[in-house]
């Protein structure tokens, strides 16, 4: 197993993909009986095939939910690298200005 740490949005990801496949056994089992023209399954058995509809949408909020928090990372990174550059460039200043009174 991998000792990788879960991001934002990787469970949702992981639970989509498991739901997505069990929804998509369901529909190859309730379509199965139609195409080989034997007894037809409980209504119930059908909304199994609904899972794979909801498996891709929670797929899509977990990489929806990812990318915003890389956004959102990388713009605190620019956030603080650009406050790095302003304090670097107030220092060489002061530090020209003392060499000038000199």
């Amino acid at each position: 197993m991998s000792k990788q740490t879960l991001g934002p949005g990787d469970l949702l990801v992981r639970t989509g993909a498991i739901t997505f496949l069990v929804g998509t056994v369901g529909t190859v089992v309730t379509i199965a009986p139609l195409l080989l023209h034997t007894k037809r399954l409980p209504t119930p058995a059908y909304f199994v095939s609904m899972l794979m509809g909801l498996g891709l949408l929670l797929a899509l909020l977990g990489l929806l939910r990812t990318a915003l928090a890389q956004r959102q990372a990388a713009a605190a990174s620019n956030a603080a690298t650009a406050a790095l550059r302003e304090r670097a460039m107030a220092r060489e200043a002061e530090s020209g200005q003392a060499a000038a009174e000199r």
